[in-house]
C-alpha cells in the first residue's frame, strides 16, 4: 500500500487516497482530509463522521448512506447537503475509512 504524509504523519492509503489503517486517523487528520475536498466541518458533519467510525468498529465495513440514515439518524437529503454530490464516498474519506461498497 502506498504511504503519504498528511498533517505531519505518515499514513497508508489505497490507490484512490482512502486511508487503509483505521488507527492512523484522528480528528485533526479528519479536518485535513475534509479541507482537501473543500468541506468545512461543523458539528453536523462530526455527528456523521463519529457515527461512521463507531459503526465500522462493530460492522467491519463502511456504512452506506442508507445505513447512516436508518441507524445513524441523519437523513440522506441532509447527507447530500453536508457532503455534496457523493456523500457516502466523501463521508468515508474524511472518516478515514475504506470506500463504501455501495453508495446507498
Amino acid at each position: 500500500m502506498p504511504v503519504t504524509e498528511l498533517n505531519g504523519h505518515q499514513v497508508h492509503i489505497d490507490d484512490e487516497g482512502f486511508l487503509t489503517q483505521f488507527a492512523e486517523w484522528d480528528e485533526d487528520l479528519g479536518k485535513v482530509l475534509a479541507a482537501q475536498i473543500g468541506i468545512a466541518l461543523t458539528e453536523a458533519h462530526w455527528k456523521v463522521i463519529r457515527f461512521l467510525r463507531q459503526d465500522f468498529t462493530t460492522q467491519g465495513v463502511t456504512a452506506t448512506a442508507r445505513r447512516v440514515q436508518t441507524v445513524g439518524g441523519v437523513p440522506v437529503k441532509e447527507q447530500f447537503v453536508l457532503f455534496p454530490k457523493k456523500p457516502a464516498k466523501k463521508m468515508a474519506y474524511i472518516a478515514g475509512l475504506p470506500k463504501p461498497q455501495g453508495c446507498v
